[in-house]
Formats: structure tokens, sequence, C-alpha cells
């Protein structure tokens, strides 16, 4: 099969993308398909707009690290004058047409939130993740929440604020209690989050969302547990205990900063409880094929859904590949399967008549 990976992007969750991409596309090539990989933002030239000459082009090795720093995106732009504002590269979307199936490798908002998805969409191409509806509604945590809410999952309570200023941060300053989760409605990665314990450490968290809508979140105090659902059906829970801080930027994608526990160490009925939560954000948001979320169990042992994320990361830390592969599903054969649930998602009905005759 010929397989075009899309990775990187302008995102703040671009090294964790070009990350998952060279993962991704080396386990599919070590199946025997095809495969090109490229930066979705860069694109490539004209000259090198060969898809054959891609299939043999070799994955680099420095994709799969993953630097501490988030990344600079106005550096990005400023080395490469010619991208603009577009978010699609050069030749991008012609090779998306020329492949059997995209495997978008894409995290945040230059690949998770809808819009490539709309695009592929129109061009009648067939992609893995969710469709451009479900991807953009989970981008938002603010529209997941209430959806959430409204399918009968307990959620922290919120608000969302309108664009930080002076004026603005003043008020939240004499208004917010503490402790607070403080995050941009549209972030990822933990990148835009801030837990704030005290009024210096909310001044602060504040200051740095100068310019952005905010969402403050009650603050909940407990175990963090993940879980991700593969073709309908909830994988195995896994605990995520950090050295430091919360699970943030660093501590997701530095090895040994995080230790974490596949299956987590939970009661059943808990674990139960937590894969039907995940199936019912799933099913209210119209989410397919595979996604991953967040919840806290509260020292009480409620369980708190936080949100939902579309396109998890495949890193070699990351944590759906870890839960997947407690049931037996290796990396490669994990990818494989998205792939082959993308050719079955992302088709009109009469499409998908002809794919289940053929598969009989």
């Amino acid at each position: 099969m010929n397989i075009l990976v899309l990775a990187g992007g302008y995102s703040p969750e671009r090294n964790v993308s070009l990350s998952s991409g060279a993962m991704i596309a080396g386990a599919l090539r070590g199946k025997g398909h095809n495969v090109a990989l490229i930066d979705s933002y860069l694109g490539v030239s004209a000259a090198e707009a060969d898809m054959e000459q891609l299939f043999q082009k070799e994955i680099c090795e420095d994709w799969k690290a993953i630097s501490t720093a988030v990344p600079d995106l106005q550096a990005l732009k400023k080395a490469h004058p010619e991208c603009k504002n577009r978010l699609v590269g050069p030749n991008v979307l012609r090779l998306a047409r020329e492949a059997d199936v995209v495997f978008l490798a894409l995290h945040g908002g230059s690949g998770e939130d809808g819009r490539i998805q709309a695009a592929l969409d129109l061009m009648g191409v067939h992609y893995t993740g969710s469709d451009y509806l479900g991807s953009g509604i989970a981008m938002n945590k603010h529209l997941t929440k209430i959806l959430a809410k409204e399918a009968g999952v307990a959620v922290p309570d919120w608000e969302i604020r309108d664009i930080m200023d002076e004026e603005a941060i003043e008020a939240a300053m004499c208004e917010v209690k503490l402790p607070i989760v403080v995050k941009v409605p549209g972030g990822g990665s933990s990148i835009g989050v801030y837990i704030a314990k005290t009024p210096a450490e909310l001044r602060s968290a504040l200051e740095c969302s100068l310019g952005q809508r905010m969402i403050f979140e009650q603050y909940i105090e407990g175990r963090e547990i993940q879980m991700g659902f593969l073709d309908g059906k909830a994988l195995p829970s896994i605990e995520i205990v950090v050295n430091k801080e919360f699970y943030n930027y660093e501590n997701k994608y530095q090895k040994g900063l995080a230790i974490e526990k596949t299956p987590a160490d939970i009661l059943p009925s808990q674990e139960k409880e937590m894969g039907e939560m995940l199936l019912l954000v799933a099913n209210a948001l119209s989410l397919r094929v595979y996604s991953r979320a967040d919840f806290i169990i509260d020292k009480a042992g409620k369980i708190w859904f936080i949100e939902i994320n579309t396109l998890p990361g495949m890193t070699p830390t990351s944590l759906l590949p870890q839960e997947a592969e407690a049931v037996g599903v290796t990396f490669g054969d994990l990818c494989e399967k998205i792939i082959s649930e993308a050719l079955k998602e992302s088709v009109g009905t009469e499409d998908k008549i002809l794919i289940e005759k053929k598969a009989e």
C-alpha cells in the first residue's frame, strides 16, 4: 500500500509530531508498505515531489528525539519565509491525492483541529483519525466539556474568560479561587497549562497568557489516569506518576521523568466506569477509530474526565502504544490497524460495501 505520513506542521507540538511521524513511517515500512514521510508545513519542492522517490528516502533519525524546549515557531517562520502564513506546504495536497491513505501524525492546531481533515475530505482522500467535525470540537476544551457534561460524564467546574489583558488579569486575581488550573482552550501536550496554588503562581500564569482566551478549571487533586480507545473498544488504563510538578511537556516526552504503569492499579469497577465514560465522550463528539482521554481519580475515588486527544502521540514514550501493547497489539500492528480502519471510515457508503465484499 502507498502511504503518506504527514508530520511536523506549524504547531507548538511540532517536535512531538515529527517524532510520531518518524516512528509511524518506520513501523509501516517494516510491515512492507511504501511510505513517504514529509513535514506538512515545509512540504517538498517540485523536484522532490515524486512519490516513488519519497518512498525510498531514509527516515530522519533526528526527528525521533524530542527536545525539552517548546519549538520556536516564529524562528521557524523566519527561516522559511516562503511558507508565509499557510498551514500546508508546497505539493503536500498533491501527494495526498496520489497516496492510498494519509496517516496523520500531526498534533495541535495545524493538524488536529479539523482543517486538514476538511481539506482531505473535499479531495476524497482517505486519512486516519476522526473527521473534521469531531476533530474540531475535541480540540476546543470548552466545547468538549459542554458535550461531555451533557452526556452525563463528570467534569470539573470551569469557566472561559475572554482575551487576557491587564484589566482581565487584575479581575481574575480578585475573583478566582485558588488552587486553579489555567489553560488555553485549544492547546495540547500540556503546553499553555498552569496549576496555580498561590497568587504569585496565578499572576505568572495569566501574564504568560496575555492576548489569549483562557479556561479556568477546578483543580482536582488525585491520580492522573489516561485511557485510549481503538476501534470502538476501551484499551487498558495507564497511570502517570511524575517526579516533579505535573505531567507537563517535559515530563511527557523525556524518559525517566515520569513513571507509567499499565494497566493502572485501580479497582476493576473504576476501570469499567472509566471505559464507559471514555466511550460516552467519544460518541458525543462523534470520534472514530482511536483517541486517548485524560482522567483524574480524586481521593474519594470519583473519576473526573479532563479532555480527549484525537491524534494521540505515537512517540517512543507515548501512552496509547503502551496501552495497545498491554493487550498484545505491537506498535506496527497498531499502525496497521489504524490504517485499516481509516480505509473503512473515511469513505462513502458505496465504497464501504466494496471494501467489505473484498474482505469476504
